[in-house]
């Protein structure tokens, strides 16, 4: 694995990852009311953080997009304020750290990023709530540089199911497929991780331009409504979209689904919400695991999940979206976010070409990406 991983390590310096989602943003937020001098990520934070400005470094990321993620109890004014809050301390990290980070809109932004040295920047926007049922929000968002929106998060809103709620619409009602279109014209990616099965079927159909899933993985290898049907997989390829392999156990290992009901029922019985990242949530998870030792996902794990997206839905269309701090637990050899070169050295010992692997780190998402700018019109 040594060779592998210098490997690995060489490849991403070429071809660095294009991380689909992480929630830095939203750990700021809870931990430390946005308080950067708190959390100092050009510093070490691994006691606090899956994520700083070394181990992005060590892992070999290029471009992340940072989730401007609100809990999806948020409602009304109350979720458009917290979405922009989110916006805001991204663009305050960027301010903060230029050397290292660059605000990228576009993707002529992640290339020239790349080219300079530095992570490019993006912004996604986690559940159709943020917008409170306004396409004028929607369209301010895509101003302030937000360029995809997760239709739903955990619950049912008022035009989309999710894939984790009770569904009320079959999918999306007439006002949901009128924000995808929305979404099209302005150049907005439509992010289809979190959503039901028939919603995803559903923007499939809407949309002309090419949809991502940012964290998302194959439901054939690890039976999850938060995971991708083979039938949706197999329409990336017409549709032009990227799927993004997510790293969170439950999502991707069998065996931690059942483990983690538990685990997030004992954070409610604490009177806590189970994303819950603060040092008294991670005293109250910690506690549980080591009561109830967890099923242990790893990088092979993903690669299951990444064999199967590659052969359903083809090597064009497949990504990487790991989800850190937005997960109380993470694969063992993935457990932060300098762990990307032991998926790519699994990978690379899986026989993945160089080519292959090129596209899943970087080349699928600037493309994608692009393509959603060339069927803009607005």
């Amino acid at each position: 694995m040594s060779s592998s991983l210098d490997a690995a390590r060489d490849l991403l310096a070429n071809w660095p990852v294009v991380d689909g989602h992480n929630d830095l943003p939203w750990a700021l937020r809870e931990q430390v009311g946005y308080d950067l001098d708190r959390r100092d990520i050009a510093a070490d934070q691994s006691a606090h953080l899956h994520t700083d400005l070394p181990r992005l470094r060590a892992g070999g990321v290029g471009a992340q997009f940072w989730s401007v993620y609100v809990r999806s109890d948020y409602a009304g004014d109350k979720a458009v304020t917290a979405t922009l809050e989110q916006i805001d301390v991204v663009r305050q990290l960027v301010a903060r750290y230029p050397e290292e980070l660059r605000l990228a809109r576009t993707a002529d932004d992640m290339e020239a990023a790349r080219a300079e040295g530095r992570i490019a920047s993006l912004m996604g926007a986690e559940g159709g709530h943020s917008i409170n049922n306004s396409l004028a929000t929607l369209r301010a968002l895509y101003e302030l540089g937000v360029r995809y929106m997760t239709l739903t998060h955990n619950d049912t809103i008022d035009w989309a199911d999710s894939a984790t709620d009770e569904p009320r619409h079959n999918g999306l009602s007439a006002f949901g497929e009128e924000v995808v279109r929305e979404m099209n014209r302005c150049g907005m990616l439509v992010d289809l991780s979190h959503v039901s099965a028939a919603t995803m079927r559903d923007a499939l159909r809407v949309s002309t331009a090419p949809v991502i899933f940012s964290h998302s993985s194959a439901r054939a290898v690890c039976d999850h409504p938060r995971n991708i049907p083979d039938d949706v997989l197999a329409q990336l390829s017409a549709n032009g979209g990227v799927a993004m392999a997510t790293f969170v156990p439950k999502f991707v290992l069998p065996e931690a689904v059942a483990w983690t009901q538990r685990a997030d029922e004992n954070m409610r019985a604490h009177g806590l919400h189970h994303l819950d990242t603060t040092e008294a949530g991670m005293t109250v998870q910690r506690a549980f695991e080591a009561a109830n030792p967890r099923p242990m996902a790893t990088a092979a794990t993903v690669a299951d999940h990444l064999d199967h997206m590659r052969e359903v839905a083809g090597v064009d269309h497949i990504g990487i979206g790991g989800d850190f701090d937005g997960t109380a637990f993470t694969p063992a050899d993935l457990s932060d976010v300098a762990g990307y070169p032991n998926l790519i050295a699994e990978l690379m010992d899986r026989k993945w070409s160089e080519a292959d692997l090129s596209k899943l780190t970087w080349r699928n998402a600037v493309r994608v990406l692009r393509d959603a700018e060339g069927v803009s019109f607005g």
